[in-house]
């Protein structure tokens, strides 16, 4: 039978180890990469909310070999497939001693792994732990989850990286609260957050509203909320968020070319396709345009030096890469390793066209020898924003086509990831602003007004 103590220790989390001044802050760094990287030090346990290609990798990797200098001991660093060889890469680069482990052994001082071996390592070997791309936490199921707050628990140094901290709705920020051990994802819910009914469910150990409700912020709790997330994290899209200069931080152009294809055969039981409204009627007109959207696709990366087809369902992965010359399928179904090894080879450029879904490699990769892709939408503002970035990034060289191909009545789609994107703008602005408000000390006192003498003061 389990102890009230025992209970207890397994429910607390190792929420004392405050950070501490960087021994090794080396000169590779830009300004602003070197002023968050020594505040994720100090704070031991924060988030960096930062924009693809912006360095959070270099990043991580000083802030991990500044924990192994403090604690003698080895940081785990987690990555999504296919990122483990390149995170590996960039540290021989930049002469930091990182290798890859498969089998949950030490492998160097900084230990790099995937998040799907998560489970054969022993936390009690690391001084610290990295999460690279983070908010690939709450996309995985309930049990790896689960797996991932488990293992941080009790590791006194902890670190999340990511460019999309909170891509659908700012309670998902709950999450990376609740890995870095501080409110819990329920707790931060009920205390800054409500709905229209006080009603909820909690699903597979999250709180969720019931069918139909969303949730909103409590009377005031708004700048609360930012503010305290601006306690444990730190955001920027541009390093002139910190007051530096843009300079090589620049993005190139994206053109993004919508094509709408309609169906050679209409709406079953119907004479002609009428607007569809719901989720129901979208998949499927979604799948009765499999062929027409999946030619489009072929048409538009033909003779392109490199692209990528992104894509949602089995069936169009398939016919694209039937219809599309020199394209790599990556699936879903393919071994970890298997999977590592073709967004490795598209990286080196050798084939020509990329064929996946954005869950299975819309995360960490750096293709800045791709310029084409092609995109079927999806509700998913997240997925949307990490496909594009894979090639719009800072270090791009070309301006960005992202082609995507839609149909009438995917209009609610689009619309959808408008009010998402606009919604990821909002909260980068609102972090940045707190954030700016927190690292503001004035530095004298400026008086306007001439001091007057009282009249018996001689």
């Amino acid at each position: 039978m389990t102890t009230y103590a025992e209970f207890l220790a397994r429910k607390a989390q190792m929420d004392d180890a405050a950070g501490f001044e960087p021994s090794w802050m080396p000169d590779f760094l830009f300004g602003f990469q070197q002023d968050l990287t020594g505040w994720a030090i100090r704070q031991g346990r924060g988030a960096l909310f930062e924009d693809c290609g912006l360095g959070k990798s270099v990043q991580e990797l000083v802030w991990a070999q500044n924990v192994h200098l403090r604690t003698g001991r080895p940081v785990l660093l987690l990555d999504p497939l296919g990122v483990s060889f390149q995170m590996a890469g960039e540290a021989a680069k930049f002469g930091i001693e990182a290798a890859v482990s498969r089998d949950g052994k030490v492998a160097a001082p900084v230990t790099v792994t995937n998040y799907e071996r998560l489970h054969l390592f022993d936390r009690s070997d690391f001084g610290g732990v990295v999460c690279d791309e983070s908010s690939a936490i709450k996309a995985f199921d309930g049990t790896r989850r689960a797996l991932v707050t488990e293992f941080l628990r009790t590791v006194p140094y902890r670190l999340l990286g990511t460019a999309t901290a909170a891509p659908n709705n700012y309670v998902e920020l709950g999450t990376s609260s609740e890995a870095l051990g501080y409110l819990g994802h329920m707790d931060m819910i009920a205390r800054f957050f409500t709905n229209k009914e006080r009603t909820g469910t909690s699903r597979g150990g999250r709180w969720r509203p019931e069918a139909g409700e969303e949730w909103r912020f409590r009377g005031h709790a708004e700048t609360p909320f930012w503010c305290w997330i601006a306690s444990w994290a730190r955001a920027m899209r541009r390093p002139s968020d910190l007051g530096y200069d843009n300079g090589r931080f620049v993005l190139p152009a994206l053109e993004t070319r919508r094509h709408v294809v309609e169906a050679r055969t209409v709406q079953p039981g119907t004479l002609f396709d009428t607007p569809v409204t719901g989720l129901h009627a979208e998949r499927e007109e979604t799948r009765r345009t499999l062929a027409e959207r999946c030619e489009m696709a072929a048409a538009l990366l033909d003779g392109t030096e490199h692209g990528v087809a992104w894509c949602h369902l089995n069936a169009e992965s398939d016919l694209l890469t039937g219809l599309i010359d020199g394209a790599v399928e990556l699936t879903g179904s393919a071994a970890p390793d298997e999977k590592e090894e073709i967004l490795a080879a598209f990286g080196r450029g050798e084939f020509r066209v990329l064929v996946t879904k954005p869950a299975i490699g819309a995360w960490g990769m750096n293709w800045q020898h791709c310029h084409r892709m092609t995109y079927f939408p999806s509700h998913s503002f997240e997925q949307w924003h990490q496909a594009v970035r894979r090639c719009w990034r800072f270090g791009q060289a070309d301006p960005v086509t992202v082609d995507v191909i839609t149909t009438p009545g995917s209009a609610n789609v689009f619309r959808n990831l408008e009010r998402k994107a606009a919604a990821a703008d909002r909260m980068f602005g609102a972090l940045t602003a707190c954030m700016r408000d927190a690292l503001a000390v004035p530095r004298a006192q400026d008086h306007q007004h001439e001091m007057e003498m009282p009249a018996w003061v001689s």
